[in-house]
């Protein structure tokens, strides 16, 4: 397969960065400084900085006396690398291969790849338009050679951004010897010499070239021909939290299950520890010799690396594993990964509460059991309309944004939607003397109330609830309310919504 790179360059890396973040600063001049021997020097430059013929390298005093409200940031070393690996990430969905290329750019080995967007046009085109949406300036070619995808990129026109298979040479001579990355040193050697353009020196003999100019020169010019290899480290993406469990024998007995089930949770928590991380959700997948995968997983209220615990989860799964004619490969993902909150001992015996282990642990066991949706822990909700005003926790060591409503009676059971009931009730804001609910009468001996809930108007119109606390002739108590205001021209309409221990 022929090799074929793409160069991307970002001339605006840091200011398109900082744009981004802040609009306002689009179209205004503004440039990154960074202190050098007492004096601030330049080190980036937005596009209207540019405009106004301010230059990366020169002193801040002499841009101020071009543009005297030019806006200055303080440079930090690292941020471009840091922002390039993150690019470099993102565009690991175009090119499984891709490198950073010094402060300003990234290189893509896109073999085999820019046919499943049409060819390289639509390709080229693809990535350097989902780029710019996100607001950075980009120019892009292609090439056979990193050097000629560089050179073109940097130096070539931007109509004419992809070089034809073998046509390196025909591409560079036109171009200046910066095209080909060399050294400062070599530049200024070349220029002295009136060599201003690639073919003023690309038929010169090598021993010559090496004699003036070193090997420096041989070398990238030999990389951008496609006569020498040139080698692209390319962005390693972190590990994803899992193992692999190899088999000598297909396993299919349950004891041999749970053994690989504690090797795969060794090897993971292990690692975990390490990075002070802790497991919420894992799946287990087992692959049969049958060619199926069957898979169980596991959830924890709170992160956790102990392996007994987890192995106790997935041990209560391990009767739902249908081993077949034998399972020879176990693969066990961390899906979702938490930091672990470091907890000191107390020297005296409390009430830790949520956060003890051991309850953790309980519920993860119970989960497990009956069902990973049946056990919930709820907070309070800062809405008024009953069935928004708690919502439920994400985890069993989240703390509630606001306290419990504790100055009026609320239903120990609220209903996820009020149920219609038939009310004889006497005159307006009396509690009814009776209602009928799933076909049962029940006669109210004690009531209090109402009291009234406007609707949230902002999300939703509706009439307001005026609510009363019922008990009737056996004692049990119900949260009732009615919709509206009472009228005698209309019926009114009454709901239960809840029951009170």
């Amino acid at each position: 397969m022929q090799k074929r790179y793409m160069s991307i360059w970002f001339p605006y890396l840091t200011t398109d960065w900082l744009s981004i973040r802040q609009p306002e600063l689009r179209h205004k001049p503004f440039v990154f400084t960074a202190s050098e021997r007492g004096r601030k020097i330049i080190k980036a430059i937005s596009p209207a900085a540019q405009i106004q013929e301010i230059e990366v390298n020169t002193l801040l005093a002499d841009a101020k006396a071009i543009v005297p409200d030019l806006k200055v940031f303080d440079h930090k070393n690292g941020r471009e690398t840091r922002l390039l690996k993150a690019i470099g990430e993102w565009c690991i969905r175009y090119s499984p291969i891709v490198a950073v290329d010094n402060l300003d750019g990234l290189f893509l080995d896109i073999s085999g790849c820019t046919h499943l967007w049409g060819g390289e046009g639509n390709y080229l085109k693809e990535v350097t338009t989902r780029l710019q949406s996100k607001g950075y300036h980009v120019r892009a070619a292609i090439a056979d050679t990193v050097g000629t995808a560089w050179a073109i990129c940097h130096f070539g026109k931007p109509e004419n951004p992809i070089v034809k298979s073998n046509d390196q040479v025909q591409a560079l001579i036109s171009l200046p010897p910066a095209a080909l990355r060399l050294e400062p040193a070599i530049l200024a050697r070349l220029q002295k010499l009136g060599m201003y353009q690639v073919h003023n020196f690309i038929g010169i003999p090598r021993s010559v070239l090496r004699r003036r100019f070193g090997e420096g020169l041989l070398l990238r010019l030999a990389q951008a021909l496609g006569q020498e290899d040139e080698v692209i480290s390319p962005i390693q993406l972190v590990a994803p939290y899992q193992e692999r469990l190899s088999c000598l024998e297909p396993i299919r007995t349950a004891t041999g299950i749970e053994i690989a089930i504690k090797n795969l949770l060794q090897s993971l928590c292990t690692r975990l520890q390490g990075e002070g991380k802790g497991l919420r959700t894992a799946v287990l997948k087992c692959f049969r010799v049958d060619g199926k995968i069957v898979q169980v997983e596991i959830g924890t209220n709170s992160p956790s690396q102990h392996i007994n615990h987890l192995f106790k989860l997935f041990e209560l799964k391990v009767s739902q594993i249908a081993p077949g004619l034998g399972i020879e490969l176990f693969v066990m993902e961390a899906d979702k990964i938490e930091d672990v909150s470091v907890l000191q001992e107390a020297l005296w015996s409390g009430n830790p509460g949520f956060d003890d282990q051991e309850i953790a642990e309980l519920l993860d066991r119970l989960s497990v059991k009956i069902g990973t949706g049946s056990i919930n822990r709820y907070l309070p909700d800062e809405h008024y309309w009953p069935e928004r005003s708690i919502r439920t926790a994400t985890t069993i060591a989240e703390q509630p944004a606001i306290s419990w409503q504790a100055d009026k009676p609320r239903p120990t059971q609220l209903l996820k939607n009020p149920e219609q009931i038939e009310v004889t009730a006497p005159i307006p804001d009396y509690p009814p003397m009776l209602f009928r609910y799933k076909g049962k009468t029940h006669h109210i001996k004690k009531a209090d109330g109402p009291e009234r809930i406007e609707r949230e108007w902002w999300l939703e119109a509706g009439e307001h609830r005026d609510y009363y606390h019922v008990e009737d002739e056996h004692g049990q108590r119900y949260w009732i309310f009615r919709s509206g205001h009472y009228a005698d021209d209309k019926f009114s309409h009454w709901f239960i919504h809840g029951y009170f221990a």
